[in-house]
């Protein structure tokens, strides 16, 4: 058999599925913020997933025009499949981005944990984090998006979920924000997108 006709050789071409991982606010130094949740996500996605989480700027202090301009550092460098990833002000920043922005790279899945919409809740007013209104109609090419948010929850609330109703929801039993411990139903959901 020639061998640059047999399944193998095809099979060891593929590339492996990027995913981007877009941290909360706050200090994230070990044990803070969103790092146990990234450790958890690198030991259950590596070596089958190319897995990536840029350091996003003054996270104690954050503006949207710097979280903008990272993020589309990290996206301009990506080619092939991309999952994306985003946990509390991650999320809400992936939101904004998508929505505002054409972009070149093909999103397999979109994945919002705990992420506030600014805007809606009176403790979520930063202006430069707010979505336009019309948000919703610039994400519908992305073939699955799954908002993941604790039931007994006091940080934030799953408003996203009256308007991207495109999107799974995934209610989870607690009052888990920074899902410390892991978050099983993520990885069964990236794991469960169609392969390339």
């Amino acid at each position: 058999m020639n061998r640059w006709n047999s399944g193998l050789f095809t099979r060891r071409l593929k590339m492996k599925s990027t995913v981007i991982f877009i941290h909360s606010a706050g200090p994230q130094g070990p044990n803070q913020g969103s790092s146990n949740l990234i450790t958890y996500l690198n030991k259950e996605l590596m070596p089958d997933y190319s897995f990536r989480y840029p350091d996003m700027p003054t996270p104690e202090n954050p503006n949207y025009v710097e979280w903008k301009v990272r993020l589309e550092q990290e996206l301009k460098s990506l080619s092939g499949d991309v999952i994306l990833i985003g946990h509390s002000l991650g999320g809400s920043v992936l939101l904004k981005y998508l929505s505002e922005k054409a972009y070149n790279i093909k999103i397999s899945g979109l994945f919002i944990v705990s992420a506030p919409y600014w805007g809606i809740d009176e403790d979520w007013q930063r202006a430069d984090f707010h979505l336009q209104n019309d948000f919703v109609a610039n994400l519908t090419e992305i073939p699955q998006i799954i908002l993941y948010h604790s039931l007994d929850e006091k940080i934030v609330h799953i408003a996203y979920a009256k308007k991207l109703l495109q999107a799974n929801k995934r209610e989870l039993k607690g009052a888990q924000h920074l899902f410390e411990n892991g978050l099983p139903e993520l990885i069964n959901d990236i794991k469960s997108l169609p392969s390339n």
